[in-house]
């Protein structure tokens, strides 16, 4: 993979700036915008950049450094989901909380936000507070954000319990957007106030990048990667006047900054030091970038892989036609076809002939295919044994390996109890492996099977490879791809007519 992000010196970069912020005053609130860890999106539109670039520099700091983490009761309550990982805002709040403490970092507590007493979100509580988790509890603000006269008072900020804290950097992270990280570091900002504690507030960022120019395909990449929130990305307009210098923000920070603004100086009593939305940001990916031209075409790639993403969503319904024609709009923006990722034609061709084979034509004839690293494609199809995935997986490995296709790696002995055991003992309706299963059967393999144990080898090697489905995968086969770091697209079409049992 061609390189054209600098890791080491973005690191240094934002450690120094950030470290600039915190001798200005006794304690930070630093507000993390995008994902703590595993910020794939990151590590896509920047070849280089480390996916957990954001908890190493943390992790350096940790002397300094305590962290908050917030979840809005509303998305407990409808079960949210992160995508990246296919789990609940609440649970991906644990898993968090065990990561960090992976890194030796201080997990100072969790606060709910615009808390209502939710009955799912009570349980939430129950559990971390009996786990020794201190949790808090924020009412949402009458009159929050523009009433800034009822929001800083005893009846707003003051009605939200003060969470203590004891380093100088406090980190106010969440599982996803809107989950009132701004919220909580205004209201912590009002209680050190009160309590005569010089205090300041600033922001972790990373995307938009404020000094790549707009409609540079890195900052597009982000407006695809947000599309479902409606973010935008704009020339900040504050900025330009205060500096006569450009730079790019979006949407919501830049009309939300003059009511933070008046916010913050209510609370302190005097000038606030930032004079634009990118002030109050610390953010030096730009300076990261050692060659344009790699960063260009992987956000352009990465933006053809959100609007799969955003297809797949609107076909089960969970994001609305809106979304999706801003999408189309965004590809449109830049003339990019879904067709300019390298591994849909092949899996589309492979599909259409083998369907035209079928004596049923109205059949769906699903079929992945896997781009190498070196450009070589691998497909694979669903069979009676196993699905389009677990093949596609077995002959990417095979290839590695330079293992004959006629060769098993998983003997017919032990494939057939397998499908057994879940279609006659477990009843269930899809009896072909998926990948995950016919990953364990190739691993027990190994143990007797010398090529076996090779291929295995070369599982290691799928890292950073592109793949494209012609049917939607079940979560479970993301899953595996994501862990096995394979970039995963799909044609919005389901793989079967079953409602229940299609994934």
């Amino acid at each position: 993979m061609k390189i054209g992000f600098d890791h080491e010196k973005y690191l240094e970069e934002q450690s120094k700036y950030i470290l600039e912020r915190v001798n200005n005053f006794d304690k930070l609130y630093l507000e993390f915008g995008g994902k703590l860890l595993f910020d794939m999106h990151a590590s896509r539109v920047l070849p280089g950049f480390d996916e957990n670039a954001k908890i190493k520099l943390l992790h350096k700091l940790r002397e300094k450094a305590e962290i908050i983490i917030c979840v809005y009761a509303g998305d407990i309550e409808r079960n949210k989901i992160r995508g990246d990982f296919g789990i609940t805002y609440d649970m991906d709040v644990l898993r968090l909380i065990d990561d960090l403490r992976g890194w030796d970092l201080e997990v100072n507590s969790v606060v709910i936000t615009r808390y209502s007493g939710q009955p799912a979100t009570n349980i939430f509580i129950n559990k971390l507070e009996r786990r020794g988790i201190k949790v808090y509890k924020h009412q949402a603000i009458k009159g929050y954000p523009t009433d800034v006269e009822a929001i800083v008072s005893d009846e707003g900020y003051g009605s939200n319990p003060y969470i203590e804290t004891t380093k100088p950097i406090v980190v106010v992270t969440a599982p996803g957007p809107g989950s009132g990280k701004l919220a909580t570091c205004l209201n912590q900002l009002y209680h050190e106030n009160k309590r005569g504690n010089a205090v300041g507030y600033s922001k972790f960022e990373t995307f938009p990048v404020w000094n790549v120019p707009l409609k540079h395909p890195l900052n597009i990449a982000y407006e695809a990667a947000t599309v479902d929130l409606k973010d935008v990305n704009m020339i900040d307009s504050f900025h330009f006047d205060t500096y006569g210098e450009v730079a790019v923000n979006y949407n919501r920070d830049i009309e939300m900054f003059p009511v933070i603004k008046r916010i913050i100086e209510k609370i302190t009593g005097k000038e606030s030091i930032y004079k634009s939305p990118t002030d109050m940001g610390v953010n030096r990916v730009g300076f990261g970038i050692t060659d344009d031209d790699v960063v260009k075409e992987a956000s352009i790639q990465e933006i053809i892989r959100r609007y799969f993403k955003t297809s797949v969503e609107y076909k089960k319904g969970y994001v609305d036609e809106e979304v999706f024609k801003t999408m189309k709009i965004i590809m449109e923006s830049l003339n990019l076809k879904p067709e300019d990722r390298k591994c849909v034609i092949p899996a589309r061709k492979y599909s259409a002939k083998l369907k035209e084979a079928c004596a049923d034509k109205n059949e769906v004839c699903p079929v992945v295919a896997l781009e190498l690293e070196d450009g070589t494609i691998i497909t694979g199809r669903n069979t009676d044994v196993m699905d389009a995935s677990a093949a596609v997986l077995l002959n990417a490995v095979k290839h590695l390996a330079n293992i004959s296709d006629e060769i098993h790696l998983i003997s017919p002995v032990v494939l057939e109890p397998i499908n057994n055991l879940k279609s006659k003992t477990l009843g269930n309706h899809r009896t072909s492996l998926n990948s995950e299963e016919i990953l364990i059967a190739l691993s027990i393999s190994a143990a007797t099977n010398p090529t076996a144990q090779v291929a295995l080898e070369k599982l290691a090697m799928l890292k950073g490879c592109q793949l494209h489905s012609t049917t939607i995968l079940s979560t479970g086969e993301e899953q595996v791809f994501r862990k096995l770091g394979v970039d995963v697209t799909c044609d919005p079409e389901w793989a079967s007519e079953n409602l229940f049992y299609s994934l």
